[in-house]
């Protein structure tokens, strides 16, 4: 039902925006709305998503229909919505085109490097998001994000060329009509080496870092299929995982449960997510080694679409100086685990 209060705006979410927070949203949307107004507007229930009271840091959905109520645009620190952004040099306009691995007249695939945010936040002006024109390929329309990757993951990263590509793709992932494969070096060896890991996550604050955790109470279901590829002295493994539900830090979280955090992944394993300095020849291993391996997912103009991504720096290094040999790997993301 639409809603008739004067100076109300019914505001439908675009597949270029899905799953972002709602006060993201509303920066890249309402950009004179301030943070504190929108989180007093979502407080008092006057911002509502799908007619449903939120808070200004849920996430959205394409297709869902945001309440926007009358408010009183800040002046201090306004941009417009069409006001010029960060010029891209020249260097980070090659270094993203040599990321793309696959283009078509719908999708293009990037293996995206670590340390390349995806979207923008706060002291964050360098990401995929504020550089998709270099992506056009002569296309008038830009390139839209049809999901996300962690800053320091690196790998597979689907973009849509048009905006019929961006509904069939995003659809596709929210129906769950996509296989994704990651592959991690983990420090210790999991035990079974191969099984599934069911653990229901949930947010959790621990003093002013929050993160997910498993929480067999109010946790949602979070599913991941792993099978260890190969092992150097137990003391860490290569590992193939495939999530079957796409919780926020799933896999980071679900390895951290099971005793073997992902190598550098100190927020989710500690110290226990690395290795002592020099062991096995590698030396001050502190970032992620997490990577998107690998998709299967439903192409927008029919048929199926298979992308693998290499390994490729700091990842690539390790797997070197650990003796792991990409050539093991499997490139189909599709386990067939028989439990």
């Amino acid at each position: 039902m639409q809603d008739t209060k004067p100076g109300v705006q019914t505001l439908t979410v675009d597949a270029a925006d899905d799953g972002i927070r709602l006060d993201r949203w509303f920066g890249r949307h309402l950009p004179d709305c301030g943070r504190g107004q929108i989180e007093k507007l979502c407080r008092t229930g006057q911002v509502r998503v799908d007619g449903k009271r939120v808070k200004a840091g849920d996430r959205v959905a394409t297709g869902q229909v945001v309440r926007v109520p009358p408010y009183a645009p800040r002046v201090e620190g306004y941009v417009p919505p069409n006001a010029p952004v960060r010029k891209i040099t020249d260097a980070e306009a090659a270094a993203l085109l040599a990321c793309v691995i696959h283009k078509d007249a719908d999708v293009l695939v990037l293996n995206k490097p670590a340390g390349l945010a995806v979207q923008g936040g706060s002291g964050t002006d360098t990401h995929v998001d504020a550089m998709l024109d270099v992506l056009r390929f002569g296309l008038d329309e830009r390139p839209r994000l049809v999901h996300r990757l962690d800053k320091d993951t690196t790998g597979v990263l689907v973009l849509a060329r048009t905006r019929a590509a961006a509904q069939a793709l995003t659809a596709a992932f929210r129906e769950r009509r996509t296989q994704k494969l990651y592959w991690a070096i983990v420090a210790g060896v999991p035990q079974p080496m191969q099984g599934r890991i069911s653990a229901p996550l949930g947010k959790v604050k621990f003093g002013a870092v929050e993160k997910v955790a498993v929480d067999e109470d109010e946790g949602k279901v979070a599913v991941t299929d792993f099978r260890v590829i190969d092992v150097v002295r137990k003391r860490a493994a290569w590992v193939a995982m495939m999530p079957r539900t796409g919780r926020t830090h799933q896999l980071r979280a679900h390895m951290a449960h099971i005793g073997t955090p992902i190598l550098g992944d100190g927020k989710y394993g500690g110290r226990a997510a690395f290795l002592p300095e020099a062991a096995d020849g590698v030396t001050k291993i502190k970032q992620l080694h997490l990577h998107a391996r690998a998709i299967v997912i439903a192409h927008p103009s029919g048929g199926v679409l298979r992308v693998s991504a290499p390994l490729s720096g700091h990842i690539a290094a390790t797997f070197a100086d650990l003796g792991f040999e990409e050539s093991m790997g499997r490139d189909e993301p599709m386990f067939d685990l028989d439990y």
